[in-house]
C-alpha cells in the first residue's frame, strides 16, 4: 500500500520533461502530506474505536455489524502504526543527504514494518468488502427469519472473518521475504539505508502481480458483481413492495430498515473500489511497462496513501449519517442523550416496528 521511494535517490528516476507535472504535484504534495496523513489517522483511529464499541453492542449484534467491527479493526491496525512513521519522515520532509539520521537501520526496519503490516491490514479490509456485500446479498435473498436464522449466519461470518484474516497474512509471506534494507554511503561520513529496489527482479515481480490480484483487483472484480447483484435485489423487492402496498391502498412514505442498511453498505463499497481498484490496475501496469513505477507509480504514491488512509477514517461519518440506529447509539453512549418516545423506523413488517417507550439502551433491534 504505502510508498517508500519518496527518499530515494534522484539517480533513481529517469530523465525527461513528459513526467514534470507529476513531479511538481508530488513534490507539493509531499510538504502537507505528513501533516494531514497524521490528522487523519488520529481521527480514524478515535472513530473507528467508536465503531467497534457501539457495532458489537448486544442489541447491535447482527452478521453486517460483526464484519463492519473487524473491518474497524483492520483500519486502526493500518492507520495507528502510519502516525510515528509519517511524524518521523514527513514532518518535516527531508532527503536523506539534509537529514540522515532519520534513515537509520531502525526507523527503515520500522518503515518496512509499516509497509508489509498496510498491504496485509488493506488485502484484510478489501476481503471483508467482499464478505459485506456478499452475506448482505445472501441475507437480503434469503426467506429464512427469526433468531436461529440469524445466529446461524453470525457463525458463518465469523468464521469467514477468521479465514480473512489467517489466509491474508500467509499469502503475503512471499511478499515480506522479498523486501530488503540496503545501506548507502550518506553525507558527514554517515550511512543511509533504505528499502530495497527489486522491481527487475522476476519473483519480485511475480510477488508484484500476485498482490495486485489477490489483493487489489479479484476483490473489487468480486464487489462490483456481488453489489451488482445486491442493487437488482433491492429494486426488484422495492418495486414488489409498492405493488402490495399500491394493491391494499396505501402508500410507501420511506424505505425500509433492510434497504437503508443496503444503502448505507453499499456506499461503503463504492469508496473500497474507488480506493483500491486504481491502485491494483497501476500495480500491474508498473509490472508490465518498463520505468511506469518510478515515473509514475511512485510520485502518486503518498497521494495514494493519503486517498487510503482517508478512506479507513469516513466509515464512522457514514454510518452517523446513513444509519438512524448507529447514530441514536452513539448519542446515548458518547453523549448521554435520550431520545423522546417517538416511532424509530417502520421496516413494513410488523414484527420489526420499533417504539421507543423505553430507553434506547432496551430495546432490541435487527436489521
Amino acid at each position: 500500500m504505502f510508498n517508500y521511494s519518496f527518499y530515494s535517490f534522484n539517480d533513481t528516476f529517469k530523465s525527461g520533461n513528459e513526467y514534470s507535472a507529476l513531479r511538481e504535484f508530488e513534490s507539493s504534495f509531499s510538504i502537507f502530506h505528513g501533516y494531514a496523513s497524521i490528522v487523519v489517522c488520529i481521527f480514524g483511529v478515535c472513530t473507528n474505536i467508536f465503531n467497534i464499541t457501539i457495532l458489537t453492542r448486544r442489541d447491535m449484534r447482527t452478521p453486517t455489524n460483526i464484519i463492519l467491527s473487524w473491518l474497524a479493526v483492520a483500519d486502526i491496525l493500518t492507520m495507528l502504526p502510519y502516525i510515528p512513521f509519517a511524524i518521523h519522515f514527513y514532518c518535516p520532509n527531508s532527503p536523506p543527504f539534509i537529514a540522515p539520521e532519520k534513515y537509520s537501520y531502525k526507523w527503515i526496519l520500522y518503515m518496512l514494518f509499516v509497509i508489509n503490516s498496510a498491504a496485509t491490514t488493506h488485502t484484510i479490509s478489501n476481503w471483508l468488502g467482499v464478505s459485506l456485500s456478499f452475506f448482505r446479498f445472501l441475507q437480503m435473498r434469503s426467506t429464512s427469519r427469526g433468531p436461529l436464522a440469524k445466529e446461524r449466519r453470525i457463525t458463518q461470518v465469523k468464521i469467514v472473518t477468521v479465514i480473512i484474516y489467517l489466509t491474508s497474512c500467509m499469502i503475503l509471506v512471499p511478499n515480506y521475504l522479498t523486501n530488503e534494507i540496503e545501506s548507502h554511503p550518506g553525507p558527514r561520513n554517515t550511512t543511509i539505508y533504505r528499502v530495497k529496489s527489486n522491481e527487475t527482479d522476476g519473483l519480485v515481480v511475480i510477488n508484484f502481480v500476485i498482490y495486485a490480484v489477490v489483493a487489489k483487483v479479484v476483490p473489487c472484480l468480486l464487489m462490483i458483481v456481488f453489489s451488482g447483484s445486491l442493487v437488482y435485489t433491492v429494486s426488484y423487492k422495492n418495486r414488489h413492495r409498492r405493488k402490495r402496498l399500491a394493491a391494499a391502498g396505501k402508500k410507501s412514505k420511506r424505505d425500509t430498515r433492510q434497504t437503508t442498511t443496503t444503502r448505507m453498505l453499499l456506499v461503503v463499497i463504492v469508496l473500497f473500489l474507488l480506493t483500491e481498484l486504481p491502485q491494483g490496475i497501476m500495480i500491474l501496469v508498473s509490472a508490465s511497462i518498463p520505468h511506469f513505477y518510478d515515473n509514475v507509480y511512485s510520485l502518486l504514491g503518498d497521494f495514494m496513501d493519503f486517498i487510503a488512509l482517508l478512506n479507513t477514517a469516513i466509515n464512522f461519518v457514514l454510518y452517523c449519517i446513513m444509519s438512524q440506529q448507529f447514530r441514536y447509539r452513539f448519542i446515548q453512549m458518547y453523549l448521554r442523550r435520550k431520545r423522546p418516545h417517538q416511532v424509530l423506523e417502520d421496516t413494513g413488517n410488523t414484527s420489526e416496528r420499533l417504539y421507543l417507550k423505553k430507553p434506547l439502551g432496551k430495546i432490541s433491534v435487527t436489521y
